[in-house]
């Protein structure tokens, strides 16, 4: 079975091209490196990570030419990510409303907040504006509708129980 590629925000959103720094990139880069392991539950996030590290970050990719990104912040969100995804996936639960299990969230939706939550966790260092805004701008990147308005109020929310607890 053919593995499954991550989304490019270059190719689904018209007109909007992911924007930022190496930090911006790298988050980008990690939601992207999310979803391809949602998609093949078989694949070995350490390869993944050296595969995005080696053919996409900070590449040209159908014609869009991609930041560098942070290295080192990339990998850390996607393995930090992958090894706390089930604590991560209780604390997204809590915030989410009754009638919007997980499961039921679109793929790339899922990647970010599964990114987000957990550099609001593990990732103190980051100022908590920080991690919203730049989620924001992820969001914006795959979505025109009112995704990323649902994922503000999701981060804020994941914020507020994490980050005073």
């Amino acid at each position: 079975m053919p593995q499954k590629q991550a989304p490019s925000p270059a190719r689904t959103r018209k007109n909007k091209k992911p924007t930022g720094g190496a930090r911006a990139a790298a988050r980008l880069g990690a939601v992207q490196a999310l979803y391809q392991l949602e998609q093949n539950s078989d694949a070995d996030p350490r390869h993944v990570v050296t595969e995005f590290r080696a053919f996409r970050l900070g590449r040209e990719i159908e014609g869009d030419q991609y930041a560098p990104a942070d290295q080192d912040l990339f990998a850390d969100i996607v393995l930090g990510t992958i090894e706390r995804v089930h604590e991560i996936d209780e604390k997204l639960k809590q915030v989410l409303a009754a009638n919007w299990p997980l499961d039921r969230l679109e793929s790339v939706l899922r990647a970010i907040l599964r990114a987000a939550s957990y550099e609001l966790m593990a990732r103190p260092d980051v100022p908590t504006a920080v991690v919203i805004n730049e989620y924001m701008d992820v969001a914006h990147a795959f979505f025109d509708g009112a995704e990323p308005a649902f994922a503000n109020g999701v981060i804020d929310r994941l914020a507020r129980e994490i980050r005073t607890s």
